[in-house]
């Protein structure tokens, strides 16, 4: 069902990506490419560019240089058509409360139905839609009648209600309780695989992003710094290892940069001896706690310089 320019062609590819507002660059030169089906997820400190990246992929913000290519066309170019093709679930979104919910998406889904194509049937059944957003029991409620959680399902809903290729998502777990915000995830990762939805999210929540992306990028300084899983990224980016083990009941604490030669000569040491062994490396979180700091103390240079040397 893809219309990205071919198999295998990115859904987005930017390159070079640059924006100026006045005298201030944003944007100095950001780099990265979507597959069908990935889960993506940019983190930035406040005021990175991070809104600023996704306005330029969704169409409504015109870049000052570089290359965009998002579903196979330009953003500055794209027509009704190809914004048929992707869905947009804002932080906030001023709803109708009068509306029942099964009678919203239906009217809401007329709007796609003149794109529809023998490959990309749309928009969803309504009643479908509602069964896999988790919202059935609430398909004839008013939407002022809804939980904050059962709200925020409903954003997804219409911003998938086209049938969408892709879909930007912009905090969306802001002001969740722990139980709906599982619930939420379980949600996305669904979506991820259902059609092969490629999925861009911003978020302020490490956790979430870890349990979210296939991909996590690190955007600063006006570019990509870093572009990988959280595993990866938490592995690369770290300098030691904790180590933590006991011997004959003694409990002991080593900070090493090889941490998998010295367990090995620690079991050379102590053999058997050696118990409760647990190795911890630098988690995303305090990975990217540590740039932030970096960037808040105005050692920008500093902060990009260490994370390029990490990520090589």
């Amino acid at each position: 069902m893809s219309s990205t320019g071919g198999p295998g062609s990115p859904v987005i590819e930017v390159r070079d990506l640059r924006m100026r507002y006045g005298t201030k660059d944003v944007l100095t030169g950001v780099n990265f490419t979507a597959a069908p089906g990935e889960v993506i997820t940019l983190l930035g400190p406040n005021g990175a560019g991070k809104t600023t990246t996704i306005e330029i992929l969704e169409g409504f913000r015109m870049r000052s240089g570089g290359h965009a290519q998002v579903l196979g066309t330009d953003p500055a170019t794209g027509r009704e058509d190809w914004r048929a093709k992707f869905g947009v679930v804002l932080q906030n979104w001023r709803d109708h409360g009068k509306w029942k919910v099964r009678e919203l998406l239906k009217h809401l889904g007329e709007y796609y139905a003149p794109y529809s194509t023998e490959l990309v049937p749309r928009p969803w059944d309504a009643d479908e839609l509602i069964e896999t957003v988790g919202l059935t029991e609430q398909a004839d409620k008013k939407i002022r009648m809804l939980s904050g959680g059962q709200r925020r399902r409903l954003d997804v809903a219409i911003g998938i209600v086209g049938r969408p290729e892709l879909l930007f998502l912009d905090e969306p777990t802001v002001g969740f309780d722990p139980h709906a915000r599982r619930e939420f995830h379980d949600l996305i990762h669904r979506l991820s695989d259902l059609d092969n939805t490629t999925i861009l999210l911003t978020t302020h929540d490490l956790d979430e992003a870890e349990k979210l992306a296939d991909r996590i990028l690190i955007l600063a300084g006006g570019r990509i710094i870093a572009d990988g899983s959280a595993d990866y990224l938490a592995r690369q980016m770290s300098t030691e290892a904790e180590v933590k083990w006991r011997v004959d009941g003694d409990f002991h604490v080593h900070s090493t940069l090889d941490a998998t030669d010295f367990v090995r000569k620690l079991f050379a040491e102590h053999g058997d001896a050696v118990t409760d062994l647990e190795i911890r490396r630098a988690s995303l979180e305090e990975t990217y706690m540590s740039m932030v700091q970096q960037f808040e103390s105005g050692n920008e240079e500093i902060a990009i310089h260490q994370f390029q040397e990490a990520t090589r």
